[in-house]
């Protein structure tokens, strides 16, 4: 079983190098609703969550909606023990996928075939899990014989479908997504969109980041809508959405 729990969870961070005195840092106090303090040194700390909580058990789909700036890729890097919280408990029981940045960790001097270890390492993924799974996912790429060559080489394209095929083999207890994955050109989407529908359909819990009200309603089944920092609704899905569209 897996399940997810939050209670009061803030996040804050000075912001180096930046002095409150400034036009410009009073112009984006402005524009962020008193998110932005000031110390008695001058320090500038930006509030990028405040007292944020939910609990999330078995099948849930949770869809975390807001506008730019709301707070919805910090939220998923605090689940994801990315960012440690300032302030209040996180409980997570289940293995944690992140899919925040599907080419991160890809080195362009490595082939693909090194790639795909790289990846999955930096994932969590064992070595001998890789090994069961890598002619799996050098099928799925559709590189042939460009796997062993160095990535400098790939297409635009032909990356994405690398790192995209690694990041989607590991089947996670509880998957974090920033808005839907989409992969290569056109000839791959459909495979790819059925890969990702796959994922979801076997994760326990997803949370999942995006702009697409269709997507959302149509994959996720409960609804955090985050607005500078706070939560302003938690419950079902269609009350999210209405909650955001109205303000």
């Amino acid at each position: 079983m897996a399940y997810v729990e939050a209670s009061g969870i803030s996040l804050s961070y000075p912001l180096i190098g930046a002095s409150a005195r400034s036009l410009k840092k009073a112009l984006l106090n402005i524009g962020t609703a008193g998110r932005i303090a000031r110390s008695a040194s001058e320090q500038v700390t930006i509030s990028a969550l405040r007292d944020v909580g939910f609990t999330a058990e078995d099948g849930d789909r949770v869809a975390i909606i807001g506008g730019n700036g709301a707070g919805k890729s910090t939220l998923l890097r605090v689940l994801a023990g990315i960012y440690p919280p300032t302030e209040g408990t996180l409980r997570i029981d289940g293995s944690v996928v992140p899919l925040l940045d599907v080419s991160l960790g890809i080195q362009e001097e490595s082939t693909g075939r090194q790639n795909i270890y790289l990846r999955a390492l930096i994932l969590g993924v064992s070595r001998s899990a890789v090994e069961e799974n890598v002619e799996d996912i050098i099928a799925f790429t559709e590189l042939g014989d460009y796997i062993d060559l160095p990535v400098r080489t790939y297409s635009s394209g032909m990356k994405v479908r690398l790192a995209f095929a690694v990041s989607t083999f590991i089947r996670p207890e509880i998957l974090l997504m920033d808005e839907w994955i989409g992969a290569g050109d056109a000839k791959f989407i459909e495979k790819a969109e059925k890969r990702v529908r796959d994922m979801v359909d076997e994760t326990r819990i997803l949370f999942l980041a995006s702009h697409s009200m269709p997507l959302i309603e149509s994959v996720c089944n409960k609804g955090l809508y985050l607005a500078q920092g706070e939560v302003r609704y938690w419950g079902d899905v269609a009350g999210a959405v209405s909650a955001y569209l109205d303000a």
